[in-house]
């Protein structure tokens, strides 16, 4: 550690972001980085902690005391080297991951972790504009051909480390380009897709095959693939939404919230957005589900020029302290405010809807809500009621829905290859091999563990990739 007293001499100060007024015009990246002295000061605040808590925070291990104490000390390259020895991707998780490595920082314990988020993402970023990143191509190749079906994180971090490993391997996607709910769900104003396109370069030097457009089970079946290949990954993500069966569910103007995002992300892209717009312009907007994804749409929508914007949330109002002795160095439940919110938006909690509510014509023009109350029972459980004579209405044009997912889609591939499925319809297979029930058929992500975080994908495929590697050949370098 360079700076022993660093915490005690400067304050957290992490990114700020451009005006509402202005970034709500465009679908730009609005976040301003820090400056390389404010940098340095920040890297020198880490407190090298007999035990640093921020690795078991981080679900790919970064090794984060190191590289802040590299970025004090002016060593930008370095920090880079060990960035990179635990992560693909530094320059996804620096802008899109929830950064579980500062709640779980030392420092957390008096609100001010280091801004570890903000200095891994000026690592990647520097290097990328200093030219220190290369392709890595294999010295030595196998004779193996290995298809990983899904180019979402988890599916482009296991092609590379099995392309870097010497393999042959194909990456299969379904849409026209890579890059999974990163490239079609996550809005562009939280992650340019430029910067996902910069990587896909580096992969295709490094021999990674792209196979777009192509569905397995419609476009090629599991058994051409299981013909062709000595080994497939499923990387496919949790794509099954969860959904709300109430009355008046059918009407113009209800979606999920994952329809109209991607919409969006074509649109930005220049591709075909399908048959129905669905767009927020001058409508009232009603957002059901209180994570990320309902964050997203808000923010999506006002973009789009909506009037009003309500986002409703079924569980009760979170914190705004944690209780640090209770939580860390946990993943704390605390009231989360995004840029999106702070954009305009009205939230409210401890809410159902009962009922959509339509016109004569089958749009959609109002939800009917009421409002609940949570008790926790005997067994240390939760139960919710609801509170009597409470009903209200929210008028909207559009409601989106943004409750999560609930499993991967069944039909084709993993239908096809028969490979068994846990208890809530996942791929099943273990955290120690990543083999499912099939010989040869690997699984990982989203598809395996359900739906979770961009950087829990990275860590998957690269597991993955190891054990794809010790299966063809005996043993592995890659790293786990």
């Amino acid at each position: 550690m360079g700076k022993p007293t660093g915490f005690l001499e400067h304050d957290r100060q992490d990114r700020c972001y451009g005006p509402v007024t202005d970034r709500i015009g465009n679908y730009d990246e609005f976040v301003l980085p820090l400056k390389d002295g404010d940098l340095k000061a920040q890297g020198s605040r880490c407190m090298d902690c007999g035990i640093p808590f921020c690795h078991s925070g981080c679900p790919v291990m970064n090794i984060i005391p190191e590289w802040n104490d590299l970025v004090y000390q002016d060593d930008m390259r370095g920090a880079l080297d060990i960035l990179h020895s635990t992560n693909n991707f530094p320059e996804f998780t620096g802008r899109i991951c929830p950064a579980p490595c500062e709640a779980a920082c030392t420092l957390n314990l008096e609100d001010h972790p280091v801004t570890i988020k903000t200095i891994e993402c000026a690592i990647v970023d520097n290097g990328w504009d200093q030219g220190w990143i290369k392709p890595q191509i294999a010295k030595r190749h196998s004779d193996f051909n290995i298809a990983v079906v899904g180019a979402g994180p988890a599916g482009m971090a296991c092609a590379q480390q099995l392309a870097r490993a010497g393999h042959a391997v194909s990456l299969y996607e379904k849409n026209e380009h890579a890059g999974g709910l990163m490239r079609y769900g996550i809005p562009d104003f939280k992650l340019d897709k430029s910067i996902i396109d910069r990587r896909l370069g580096q992969m295709q030097t490094e021999g990674v095959d792209f196979r777009p457009n192509m569905t397995i089970g419609v476009d090629v079946s599991m058994d051409k693939l299981l013909e062709e290949y000595d080994a497939i990954v499923m990387t496919g993500g949790s794509e099954a939404p969860r959904d709300l069966p109430v009355p008046g569910r059918d009407l113009n103007g209800v979606h999920f919230a994952m329809d109209f995002l991607t919409q969006q992300n074509r649109r930005n892209g220049g591709e075909p957005v399908g048959v129905e717009d669905i767009l927020a312009t001058d409508s009232n907007v009603l957002v059901i589900g209180g994570g990320d994804t309902g964050s997203d749409c808000v923010g999506t929508s006002q973009r789009q020029g909506a009037i009003a914007i309500t986002q409703i949330e079924i569980m009760p109002k979170p914190p705004v302290k944690e209780d640090k002795l209770v939580t860390w160095p946990n993943w704390p439940q605390k009231l989360r405010t995004s840029s999106s919110h702070e954009e305009g938006c009205e939230r409210q909690w401890n809410v159902i809807t009962k009922e959509f509510l339509g016109d004569d014509n089958g749009n959609l023009r109002a939800a009917k809500c009421m409002h609940v109350e949570w008790t926790e029972g005997e067994n240390g459980q939760w139960n919710m009621s609801e509170v009597a004579g409470s009903e209200f209405e929210i008028p909207c044009e559009h409601a989106f829905l943004a409750m999560g997912f609930v499993h991967p889609i069944h039909d084709g591939m993993i239908d096809e290859s028969g490979v068994d499925k846990d208890g809530r319809g996942n791929v099943s297979a273990n955290t120690d091999d990543y083999k499912t029930s099939v010989d040869k058929i690997f699984a990982a992500g989203d598809m395996r563990r359900g739906q979770s975080l961009v950087v829990w994908a990275i860590n998957e495929g690269r597991q993955a990739a190891r054990s794809v590697d010790e299966f063809l050949m005996g043993e592995t370098l890659l790293p786990r």
